[in-house]
């Protein structure tokens, strides 16, 4: 299962702000760094910061057919920047308003001479400032979002982006998963009524009808050495209660 990464920018900030692009790439890192801890494939496609960047990114992440995609907000960045790339990868998107700490500090903030290295410490906690732009613009768009909130080093915040990476895994998995459907329903219970087509349409299952011959043909051709491996498989994969 393939997560494509990429963090939003302006940029106009860095030229006037020494220090703020490495910064802000160097949270992006870590981003990345904890989500591949997560085993999964992560495609970091950079800062976008621009709308000509966001195009290339798009066809980017398209070209790797990743399954989720990452938006970290870094700073703030114009909705052009990603709108593009939302429309072209028809994936989930997961946006990351994460700032780097809990709070700014103020203290340090209020003790700066300058002006511009005020302005720059600001912007490098200004991550919740293009949330509602964003919002807004992938709504009247009609794409799908969801929001995670927090700071880097909050575990919360992190269990939260694991839940995401593990939905997009089981998604992944039955997309690639053949199901056999052998027999139907008693007549008349409509409450197991199961939709192949809904199935098929939802998560891209390849579903099999199985003839009763066919499972008993499948049967007497297995072997004893590939019945052990396989029920080892379903130890691995699942919690087998010892009256199974």
């Amino acid at each position: 299962m393939k997560a494509g990464l990429f963090g939003i920018g302006l940029e106009t900030y860095w030229p006037q702000f020494k220090g703020l692009l490495p910064r802000l790439e160097g949270y992006q890192l870590q981003i990345k760094t904890r989500i591949e801890g997560m085993g999964v494939t992560v495609v970091d496609a950079g800062m976008v910061d621009n709308p000509d960047k966001a195009r290339r990114t798009a066809d980017y992440l398209k070209q790797e057919n990743i399954d989720v995609a990452f938006l970290y907000i870094s700073t703030y960045a114009l909705s052009s920047t990603v709108l593009p790339i939302a429309q072209l990868l028809k994936v989930p998107v997961i946006i990351l308003n994460i700032q780097p700490v809990a709070a700014i500090d103020y203290e340090k903030l209020n003790n700066m001479s300058d002006r511009g290295d005020m302005t720059g410490e600001w912007l490098a906690h200004c991550q919740a400032c293009s949330v509602p732009e964003i919002a807004c613009v992938f709504n009247r768009a009609g794409l799908h979002y969801d929001i995670v909130s927090g700071y880097l080093t909050d575990e919360e915040t992190w269990r939260e982006i694991e839940a995401w990476t593990e939905a997009a895994k089981v998604a992944y998995t039955l997309n690639q998963s053949r199901l056999g459907v052998l027999g139907h329903y008693y007549g008349g219970m409509l409450d197991v009524y199961t939709d192949l087509a809904e199935l098929a349409t939802t998560f891209g299952t390849h579903i099999e009808m199985v003839e009763m011959c066919e499972l008993n043909a499948f049967r007497d051709e297995t072997t004893v050495a590939e019945t052990e491996q396989k029920i080892g498989e379903f130890h691995t994969s699942f919690d087998v209660i010892p009256e199974c």
